[in-house]
């Protein structure tokens, strides 16, 4: 089962390692997905379209703009990219994990334990955080993974639909599109991986785009016989 998932990860984003050691700490941070003192989605990204569709015409006082970009599903695993960008003119430094906020259809702030390194719910992302340094222009990536998975017939299925990310804690967050619902079933937990700086000469990571169809009849299969 978890080759397969990985298999489908590796589709999510180029930048994303999937062969790291096994070894990453869950760590349960009470509030990081859905904190009543935190705002709910808005302040900022309500303002216009989510970072995931505007034309950036300047960047925030925070100098980083965080998006997603695009998610994936494979037996019930969710995964969605996320992207940090130093739109400031100043370098910027990361040292951890990106910290989530989950929230229902009505804005209201949905309680999940987050796993940083998303040990409980899949392997391959559980590579502790080191520190990054970003130079204006480049960017680092991280992947928020759950699963749609019910257990308990007798405990209501949670389903988020919208998604805030920051940074680091205690830093301003952005409201990203979260690519369809956040099907959690009754896990009640969602994990991410650290951000780790990307290859300047990776593409942006997008939905990944479906196989080309075959060009020619394998060798193997005769063709229909065209007197039928």
């Amino acid at each position: 089962m978890i080759s397969r998932d990985t298999a489908a990860l590796r589709r999510i984003t180029a930048t994303v390692a999937m062969t790291l050691v096994l070894g990453g700490c869950t760590l349960d941070h009470r509030g990081q997905s859905g904190d009543p003192s935190q705002p709910p989605p808005g302040s900022r990204a309500q303002a216009g379209p989510t970072a995931s569709t505007e034309t950036p015409a300047e960047c925030p006082t925070s100098g980083v703009r965080i998006r997603s970009t695009g998610g994936d599903a494979a037996m019930g695993l969710r995964a969605l990219g996320l992207e940090l960008v130093n739109c400031g003119e100043h370098p910027y430094q990361l040292n951890g994990y990106p910290v989530l906020h989950v929230f229902d259809e009505a804005r209201e702030p949905i309680m999940l334990r987050v796993v940083n390194g998303a040990k409980e719910i899949t392997s391959g992302f559980d590579q502790p955080p080191r520190q990054v340094i970003l130079a204006a222009g480049e960017r680092a990536t991280a992947v928020v993974l759950w699963r749609n998975l019910v257990t308990d017939s007798t405990v209501v299925a949670t389903n988020g639909e919208f998604l805030t990310v920051a940074p680091a804690a205690g830093q301003p967050a952005d409201e990203v599109d979260p690519d369809g619902p956040i099907d959690l079933g009754n896990t009640g937990r969602i994990g991410v991986s650290a951000w780790k700086k990307a290859d300047p000469s990776t593409p942006v990571p997008t939905r990944p785009a479906p196989p080309p169809a075959p060009s020619a009849v394998p060798s193997s299969v005769s063709p229909p016989d065209s007197r039928l």
